[in-house]
């Protein structure tokens, strides 16, 4: 029997082609034990983006400082900062105009006010949000929880056993590290993702793909955001 994985780290809010690749697989491992990594152009755990009338535009969890090895799942959101009203109010300034905006924001809001300590946790609310309202249905496992070993290739190769997959689907990040031999000498399949952007009626003028997937669903609402991301595989 085929058992298709997709391991990831659990970023924030985040874009629809990681969707697009839980749309084709039987469970997501989210990879809550790697280093936590701030400050980088590659770095989407604590922060997304959205549109405004300005162009694009980051918004930003603030966590608590952390030593540099700290894993994710021990990253703490700040107290001190409020960045929870800050970012809905970011969200009621730019997208208030939006034709689903009553339909989304409340279930937006409603993640906001969850009570929560730390990253990891809040994200996975984040994404279990956003798997309900384009109606995903798939399992979800945190890499902490397992007993898996070794790094880069061969950890995920161990993951992949733990969670009995064998099928792995990347996405197409991964290609500058991958090393095909310790898959293939586990038997398991890997396949690269292809994800073509649509394009979806946006406010604020010309289109700007890879926002947060809560931009979809403001400009489309729940129905139509699902079938775009359908068509988008």
């Amino acid at each position: 029997m085929n058992r298709t994985a997709v391991i990831h780290q659990p970023d924030f809010l985040p874009y629809l082609g990681f969707f697009d690749r839980l749309l084709n697989a039987d469970v997501i491992v989210l990879l809550d034990n790697a280093q936590y990594v701030n400050s980088t152009s590659r770095s989407w755990t604590n922060r997304d983006k959205i549109k405004t009338p300005k162009g694009e535009r980051w918004i930003t969890i603030s966590v608590k400082a952390a030593a540099r090895d700290t894993p994710i799942n021990q990253i703490e959101l700040s107290e001190t900062v409020d960045w929870r009203n800050n970012h809905l109010n970011i969200l009621q300034e730019n997208y208030r105009q939006a034709p689903f905006f009553g339909e989304i924001y409340p279930r937006v809001q409603a993640l906001y006010t969850r009570p929560c300590g730390l990253l990891a946790d809040f994200n996975r609310a984040s994404i279990e949000l956003l798997l309900e309202l384009f109606d995903i249905r798939i399992e979800i496992i945190r890499a902490s929880d397992l007993m898996a070993t070794g790094r880069s290739n061969e950890l995920l190769v161990d993951i992949l056993r733990t969670v009995h997959a064998n099928h792995y689907l990347s996405g197409t990040g991964a290609r500058a590290y991958f090393r095909p031999e310790p898959f293939e000498t586990a038997g398991i399949k890997v396949t690269w993702q292809e994800f073509l952007h649509p394009v979806y009626p946006q406010l604020h003028g010309d289109f700007i793909p890879y926002l947060s997937s809560i931009d979809l669903l403001f400009n489309c609402g729940i129905v139509r955001s699902r079938d775009i991301l359908r068509k988008s595989e």
